[in-house]
């Protein structure tokens, strides 16, 4: 009676110590993946709603990446939001399936040849980057290319329609968000590349000694997942499709936010994951909950003007919208 007493208080205990978990975690400046407070970041949304639904609460820290890391190793932040995976990263923290991917593409003016595939092949041409961004090795080791930094990717779109760079590096999540805002502002004045430079996964990372590391992770990857499909990403990312492999047979879908799906099949989409490929050839659309094979066969009720929720049509308050 008493050994079982008191094996129901350790379970309850456990129990109620992860349905109150609160994690320290700390990421740097990264727009539109984190940002300080008032601004808009993505990756931070989308692991608070994770955690959140695991019953694990954060307390977010934003500060620069080299104070993040430091406060990891001293156990001041239980981990981190949004980290790149590293092999001595790995010795101590839990990281979680990929999330989101940071991917650079190359902008220029409209007219402009983007379709390099490295910064090698720009030699000679100014192009702008933000300061302090984890680009990689590669970016910074390109010395046939003059960087030019800026504080933020309007400083740089400015500096590029006046001519004092050829090209910028920018996050393709923005791209794809400015593309469903301000098409007409990006066909005008823009061209676009289609290929990344960079492709780098983000995780949330925490640290291995933490209580119930394995289990706030698992909950992590599998709310994430339902996440994928039930429309939370398209909201938080304030896109109308995103492509996903909602239902985990390796065949890609794109998940659309409501039940206004366009009078045509969509243009352009955010792909979540590059890694994963495409098994068909045909386009598979997930819309409530159903998997439609082909636009063809997408229900007339749905193929209706997209209508935005409230939340995304105020774009010119959340700090994404660019002024040309």
């Amino acid at each position: 009676m008493k050994r079982s007493l008191l094996l129901f208080l350790t379970i309850s205990s456990l129990f109620m110590y992860s349905q109150n978990q609160n994690l320290k975690l700390a990421s740097d400046i990264y727009p539109p993946f984190t940002d300080v407070e008032g601004e808009k970041g993505f990756a931070l949304e989308i692991v608070q709603e994770a955690l959140n639904r695991g019953g694990v609460q954060i307390d977010p820290t934003i500060t620069g990446f080299t104070e993040v890391l430091d406060g990891i190793n001293t156990g001041t932040y239980h981990g981190s939001a949004a980290l790149w995976k590293t092999e001595d990263r790995e010795n101590y923290l839990l990281y979680s399936e990929p999330y989101l991917e940071n991917r650079l593409i190359l902008v220029g003016r409209k007219g402009s040849d983007v379709s390099a595939k490295s910064l090698k092949e720009l030699k000679d041409k100014k192009v702008a980057i933000i300061s302090g961004y984890a680009y990689g090795a590669s970016v910074y080791t390109s010395l046939d290319v003059v960087l030019i930094p800026g504080k933020s990717d309007q400083e740089n779109l400015e500096k590029l329609l006046t001519f004092k760079t050829d090209y910028m590096l920018v996050d393709e999540l923005l791209i794809s968000y400015l593309l469903n805002y301000q098409l007409n502002d990006i066909s005008r004045f823009l061209e676009i590349g289609s290929e990344a430079f960079m492709i780098q996964p983000l995780h949330l990372a925490i640290l291995k000694n933490m209580p119930n590391a394995q289990k706030i992770i698992e909950d992590f990857n599998s709310n994430i997942n339902t996440m994928m499909s039930d429309g939370t990403y398209n909201k938080i990312l304030e896109l109308n499709w995103i492509q996903s492999d909602v239902d985990g047979d390796g065949v890609l879908e794109l998940v659309l936010h409501g039940d206004s799906a366009g009078r045509e099949a969509p243009a352009s989409y955010y792909k979540l994951m590059t890694e994963t490929a495409m098994t068909e050839s045909t386009e598979r659309y997930y819309i409530n909950g159903e998997v439609y094979d082909g636009w063809q066969v997408v229900p007339t009720k749905y193929k209706t003007d997209i209508i935005k929720a409230a939340n995304m049509n105020n774009s010119s308050s959340n700090g994404l919208k660019l002024k040309f």
